[in-house]
């Protein structure tokens, strides 16, 4: 007896050992292709040691990157949208039901302990009492109470690579809250600032109609003098007709956009109005060699490589399938057939398995079951892998992007100020020449309509660089530095 309690012992001392030996891979971040500078805001030669390879930190504290922009309007749409956007709050939800998961999965670190009471009635059969068929049994009524008590120990890391998915999976959440959070602000801002672009433009269109109004009086007045043909009167009131039916569709542009902002503001598009603010041009001061590191800050980025982790976990898991399995069980409590001698210390029962309590599980054969589930969590985990690789590539590319736009905006928008000043002087002069009687009415149109052609451009490039700079404050997971104070509106000044 002495020599079997020592046996028995010596195993469960061995089997606790086992508890603490996992079996699953220790994770390590997969190396992925980072250029050593970007090509579009490469650092000088004397900073380059500088620069180290970006590490997932979204977590770190981006602050309200969008004020950076100086517009108060803007300001109070981001705040309402924190506030009321409806694909928040469902991610808010989402991340909500990863961390219930990830308690969840913890729990089994600890036991379950359970209580029953209640009474059974049951007739046995003859047979199963060892009585020939057709004998008599009378039915019986048994009271139990008892508690059960159940715990599986984490033989070889089941447990804990379990409870380690469990934890990477609430980060993946964490960050892809972040992730629609991140893309809630850009998406206010760029389609604020579109809706504002359409103001412009309507702007534009506005004094262009006046224009055109003014014109046609003086061409009718003409007319009616016998001073020119019918052709130039039909051609001015053509010009009317077509400025006033492009600014209809300016309208009908910006009343969609400003839909569209509604609902990013969680409100129904009846219930929302934004009063017209004609855009300004954006001055973006973008710093010279940004470092890559910048990218630490992109949930995206973070949310791929906790997917690693937590597939990494789940290869583990899938690997101490092929050990044994130790699971302690045990119940105590009292049985009778009288409610009032329920707890009598006779009516005392309990329940243990081999091993005091435990049974140990020992896979043999299951068909390839165990190594197909192996073989799947591993596909899973390089799978992972490449999206981790290929998300770092796409917000690479996304900066160097943004950053090409703004480069080549600056100079886009410089050479065609120069081409707006030109087609004011030459349709001035044009003006000039026909009341001279030197030109025809066609030549007028042609130079008004190179004005506002030219003029509805710049007002374009204008929008362009306001969303490629929120492309950029994006792309590099929400900004890159602080706002220098006494930036004036639609100014954006970086140290």
């Amino acid at each position: 007896m002495k020599k079997r309690l020592i046996r028995g012992s010596a195993l469960l001392a061995t089997l606790l050992v086992l508890a603490g030996c996992a079996v699953g891979p220790d994770y390590q971040r997969p190396a992925a292709a980072t250029p050593a500078a970007y090509k579009e805001a490469a650092l000088p030669a004397s900073e380059a040691g500088s620069w180290k390879t970006a590490e997932p930190a979204e977590q770190a504290l981006r602050g309200e990157w969008w004020k950076l922009f100086g517009d108060e309007g803007l300001n109070q749409l981001q705040e309402e949208a924190l506030r009321a956007n409806q694909n928040l709050q469902a991610a808010a939800a989402r991340l909500t039901q990863a961390r219930a998961l990830q308690r969840e999965a913890r729990a089994a670190f600890f036991p379950s302990l359970d209580a029953a009471f209640g009474p059974s009635r049951q007739r046995p059969s003859a047979v199963s009492r060892g009585l020939p068929d057709g004998t008599p049994t009378s039915p019986s009524t048994t009271w139990r109470a008892q508690a059960s008590v159940a715990y599986e120990a984490d033989l070889f890391g089941r447990v804990s690579s379990t409870a380690d998915a469990a934890t990477a999976d609430a980060q993946q959440s964490e960050a892809l809250y972040r992730s629609v959070l991140l893309a809630l602000q850009a998406d206010v801002a760029t389609t604020y600032f579109l809706v504002r672009e359409q103001d412009a433009e309507a702007q534009l269109y506005r004094q262009t109609v006046q224009l055109r109004t003014e014109t046609l009086q003086l061409i009718q007045r003409r007319y009616d003098a016998g001073d020119i043909s019918e052709l130039d009167l039909a051609r001015a009131r053509s010009e009317l007709a077509q400025a006033q039916s492009e600014a209809l569709g300016i309208d009908r542009r910006r009343a969609a956009a400003e839909h569209a902002l509604a609902v990013l503001l969680g409100r129904a598009p009846s219930d929302f109005a934004m009063p017209p603010q004609p855009l300004q041009k954006v001055a973006v001061s973008v710093p010279a060699g940004l470092p890559s590191t910048l990218l630490e800050r992109r949930p995206d980025i973070a949310a791929a490589e906790r997917a690693m982790a937590a597939a990494n976990a789940r290869v583990g898991a899938a690997k101490s399938a092929f050990f044994p399995r130790l699971d302690i069980t045990g119940a105590f409590g009292y049985e009778s057939s009288e409610l009032g001698n329920l707890f009598q210390w006779s009516s005392r029962t309990f329940l243990l398995g081999p091993l005091v309590g435990a049974a140990l599980s020992m896979p043999i054969f299951d068909g390839g079951r165990r190594q197909a589930g192996l073989d799947r969590a591993r596909a899973v985990y390089e799978e992972d892998v490449a999206l981790y690789r290929q998300t770092v590539l796409n917000a690479f590319r996304e900066v160097e992007d943004n950053l090409a736009n703004l480069r080549i905006l600056a100079d886009q928008t410089r050479a065609q100020d120069a081409a707006v000043e030109s087609a004011a002087r030459a349709a001035k002069l044009s003006h000039t020449q026909y009341r001279e009687g030197a030109i025809n009415y066609l030549d007028v149109i042609e130079a008004d309509r190179s004005v506002l052609l030219q003029q509805r451009v710049s007002v374009q490039l204008s929008g362009e660089q306001a969303r490629s700079a929120v492309g950029l404050i994006r792309a590099l997971g929400g900004g890159w530095g602080n706002p220098v104070p006494g930036a004036g509106a639609g100014q954006v000044a970086v140290k």
